[in-house]
């Protein structure tokens, strides 16, 4: 991996680990809804003039059903649940959260689509998810208002439980459609999806201009650059190291919520990660036991 490409990974995770900040910083003001709206409208707006070529427009009326269930799946569903959940937990908390989606598509491929398991595989799925049940027991104190925190933790692996829909959904029907086209258009599907929704739940009480910076930030860096940054990272050094940026998210996730918000990083929820980061190397193939395993699918944020 060439140093530019390395930087762009590192790049990708700390953005993406801020998400869970913003999220943080915005959700309470804006509300769950509102705020997964105006970043999925921020992101389309921003992204659209990636669209206006000939060949992504054609891409887009021949698949425009697909990518918009994946706008559901990938977009608009999780922002809403992540936006949730970040009114109740620490920020660092959520994006630990955020690395169950890789074991959620290997469990569910294994289980419903008949899609075989090493036994390296086999054996991470069962210590990722058992890290999730420690995180889960030992991080029940953390919640400050809002939703409760049962509730919110909830959401959190609802949001994972779309990704895997969606990333099984999307190898199964948009294999051949450029990987731009499908980001970009599904933003711009979960924006006109979450539009009425944000404008029938928007807050009564102005937010604040931190709660703004924080939602452009969300929806112009995090969910927009991101996805671009991404692909071009899938297209120069392939999907296998481009899901390194998973366990770049939570280290930077908690990192800037001890940073910004001045979150604490506990015992449970150090021990937790530690466990599912360890269970999704393994589940992935980043890292082997034995025999190289050819590794699942996988889905990102």
């Amino acid at each position: 991996m060439k140093k530019s490409d390395l930087v762009a990974l590192v790049l990708l995770g700390a953005i993406w680990g801020a998400s869970f900040l913003f999220m943080r910083m915005g959700a309470g003001q804006f509300g769950s809804m509102a705020l997964a709206g105006m970043r999925a409208i921020g992101a389309a707006v921003c992204s659209i003039p990636l669209l206006l070529s000939r060949e992504r427009l054609a891409e887009l009326r021949a698949n425009w059903r697909s990518i918009a269930l994946i706008g559901l799946a990938n977009s608009a569903l999780p922002f809403v649940l992540f936006s949730y959940a970040a009114q109740s937990l620490p920020a660092g908390l959520s994006a630990i959260f955020d690395a169950i989606a890789p074991l959620l598509v290997a469990a569910s491929g294994w289980l419903w689509l008949s899609e075989r398991l090493s036994a390296t595989q086999a054996s991470g799925l069962v210590i990722g998810l058992s890290g999730v049940v420690w995180l889960i027991g030992g991080s029940m104190g953390f919640g400050h208002g809002g939703a409760p925190v049962g509730w919110a933790m909830a959401a959190c692996v609802g949001a994972n439980v779309c990704y895997t829909f969606g990333a099984h959904y999307s190898h199964r029907k948009v294999q051949r459609v450029s990987p731009l086209s499908v980001a970009i258009g599904s933003q711009v599907a979960a924006a006109v999806m979450l539009l009425p929704f944000t404008l029938w739940l928007w807050p009564a009480r102005s937010p604040s201009l931190q709660a703004w910076v924080a939602m452009l930030g969300l929806a112009a860096v995090c969910t927009s650059l991101a996805y671009v940054l991404f692909y071009r990272l899938l297209a120069r050094i392939g999907s296998t190291r481009s899901m390194a940026v998973l366990y770049l998210i939570p280290v930077f996730g908690v990192l800037w919520g001890a940073m910004f918000l001045g979150e604490k990083l506990t015992l449970a929820m150090a021990g937790g990660s530690v466990v599912i980061l360890l269970g999704v190397a393994l589940t992935t193939g980043m890292l082997r036991m034995g025999p190289a395993a050819p590794a699942p699918l996988n889905a990102v944020e």
